[in-house]
């Protein structure tokens, strides 16, 4: 199975929480204060739901996180992920459950948004109904399906999260072939081009990193040889834009300062990045000694 263990997936919503609400909700930014930050209840969560010991149980991933809104008012929003691709039939009694049990406990009126990442694109229920002898209920809450994503639109999306689902959908390269070898050189081509894409985006170190690890293990290859290829290529592509941003701030730098004292005060930022020191040689032409001193 190509898809690794649902901490991945918790990882990542909580790197790009705010990009996901923007995401499956465009009015995201007039409705919530995302600058007051987001606090993710997991211990409130774990208290109604206790995680399943059964190694076999189908994967499911939940996050409730805090928001505010520009009011002041803090509101709870639940995500829920079925991770394993097979579709529970009590799933849409079990998102109702989540809702009650929430309710009753916390007194808090929550948002809820289920991710499906199963390869088929069959419709799924939006909503849990029960009625009997006059008395009746429903409940009605989101459903994004991962299968049913339209790539180009995906890649034309300047949003982090779309590069999540980007890579869920990696998930289904390959999927009808059965020569492994053809499957993961499929899955290569689309995880570099993944890569590609992940390092031209404007975007926060602390992102990069949360989406690329997302990348690299969610969808893993069959042949542990191929999973070397694609690291190497990463390793060109982070040179590479490394180098692209050093020689524009190196420009930048050299027109306000000295030369030399620019290259100084891009070799330290690069020494703080962790950049190894013969990298930084190669970049700023400064010496070994000059480097080790700063």
């Amino acid at each position: 199975m190509k898809q690794k263990d649902d901490y991945l997936w918790k990882g990542v919503l909580e790197d790009v929480f705010d990009d996901f609400l923007r995401f499956l909700y465009p009015d995201a930014d007039s409705i919530f204060d995302l600058s007051r930050g987001i606090t993710f209840l997991d211990k409130e969560l774990e208290q109604l739901f206790p995680p399943e010991d059964d190694e076999f149980a189908l994967k499911v991933v939940d996050k409730l996180a805090q928001v505010y809104t520009h009011d002041g008012v803090e509101e709870w929003v639940l995500i829920h992920v079925e991770v394993q691709g097979s579709y529970r039939k009590d799933f849409a009694s079990r998102m109702f459950t989540y809702y009650y049990r929430i309710l009753d406990k916390y007194h808090k009126r929550i948002a809820a948004f289920a991710v499906l990442t199963e390869a088929s694109k069959k419709p799924r229920p939006n909503v849990y109904e029960e009625e009997f002898m006059g008395t009746s209920i429903q409940y009605r809450f989101n459903t994004y399906k991962i299968a049913e994503q339209d790539t180009d639109r995906l890649l034309a999306s300047d949003n982090p999260f779309a590069l999540v689902v980007l890579t869920a959908k990696a998930a289904f390269v390959g999927k009808n072939v059965n020569d492994k070898d053809e499957s993961d050189k499929a899955l290569l081509q689309t995880k570099i081009q993944l890569a590609r894409e992940l390092l031209e985006r404007n975007m926060s170190k602390e992102k990069i990193r949360g989406l690329m690890n997302f990348l690299r293990y969610y969808v893993r290859f069959d042949n542990s040889e191929v999973n070397t290829i694609f690291e190497q290529e990463v390793e060109k592509l982070t040179e590479r834009s490394h180098t692209m941003g050093i020689e524009e701030l190196l420009l930048n730098r050299a027109k306000k300062e000295g030369k030399r004292e620019s290259l100084i005060s891009v070799a330290r930022e690069m020494k703080k990045d962790g950049i190894p020191v013969e990298q930084i040689v190669k970049f700023t032409k400064l010496s070994i000694k000059e480097i080790e001193k700063l």
